[in-house]
């Protein structure tokens, strides 16, 4: 069995319209992209939580998946149509072979080393390093497999930072990645929290892979101060937390209450153009500033004062 792949160069205003269009006709999925990507014209767009966003690359283009069966001029021209276009677009096809998607999948993730003794290894591939500390991931319906760079600043920090023994608060852990990597660095115990009930399952079966002591690594659908946080108060060694800019001001309160003073803090999925938003709120409690920085990505850590 094959597919055709539909794509059609177009801009903001009619991009959405005839991606609904080529849905109406049959079109199995579609997806807008930059059309720009990879260019020094690519246009970086970059959205928040709360704050909805109808933003669209000025320069766009459309992809479509069709059965092969399918006749892509007249259905281009009625998509064209119905998304009030004054000349069909110009367009190119691509046929799309049945594949081993699984396998085609599982190639474009390779071991991440992040440091001199810690990689990332997802779990179909052979461990470069059997003396180092491999942390076994595979991606799934959680964020974090280490190869965005806000997770490997962290990542790259708490082996850096850790001395063994540490009570370790990941904030919005996702996969679990930060947490399992502080408890196979040395932390004493760690607690994962997340809002979403599937990247705690993640998390815990990310923990069983990793062969985690269930008694030192805990995972969390609830709210730091329902849980993590009622260990009589501050009770953090180590806290991080790679969300992004906007959920982790409105923390800050949070996240102060959890840490011991005295203790570290490690905020990252911020751009280099939040970070001073973020640290004007956060050095209230905490002696905080720019660690480092990756392909613009902004780390930010501090001590409780």
């Amino acid at each position: 069995m094959a597919w055709i792949s539909l794509a059609i160069e177009t801009d903001s205003a009619h991009a959405e319209a005839l991606g609904d269009a080529l849905l109406e006709l049959g079109a199995l999925s579609t997806d807008i992209h930059d059309a720009a990507s990879g260019t020094d014209r690519e246009q970086l767009l970059f959205d928040e939580p709360g704050e909805p966003s109808e933003k669209i690359w000025l320069a766009s283009e459309l992809t479509a998946l069709f059965n092969e069966d399918v006749d892509i001029a007249s259905t281009v021209q009625a998509a064209a149509n119905a998304a009030q276009l004054r000349c069909q677009p110009s367009y190119r096809i691509t046929r799309v072979e049945e594949q081993d998607w699984v396998r085609m999948t599982q190639s474009q993730f390779t071991p991440i080393q992040i440091s001199s003794r810690l990689w990332i290894v997802p779990s179909w591939h052979q461990i470069p390093d059997t003396a180092a500390v491999n942390l076994i991931l595979d991606p799934g319906l959680a964020f974090g497999t280490g190869s965005h760079p806000s997770t490997q600043l962290c990542l790259g920090w708490l082996d850096e930072t850790l001395r063994g023994g540490e009570d370790v608060l990941d904030y919005g852990c996702g996969s679990g990645i930060l947490a399992i990597a502080a408890l196979k660095l040395g932390a004493g115990h760690v607690v994962g929290i997340d809002i979403d009930p599937q990247a705690v399952a993640a998390s815990r079966a990310n923990a069983i892979l990793n062969q985690c002591d269930e008694t030192k690594a805990e995972f969390f659908a609830t709210p730091v101060t329902d849980r993590a946080g009622s260990k009589n108060g501050a009770w953090a060694d180590v806290v991080v937390a790679n969300i992004l800019a906007n959920p982790l001001i409105v923390l800050a309160p949070l996240l102060m209450h959890a840490t011991r003073r005295g203790g570290h803090i490690a905020l990252s999925g911020i751009l280099m153009e939040q970070a001073e938003d973020v640290i004007q709120i956060y050095r209230q409690w905490f002696d905080i500033h720019i660690t480092r920085e990756q392909a613009g990505w902004a780390l930010l850590t501090g001590t409780r004062k």
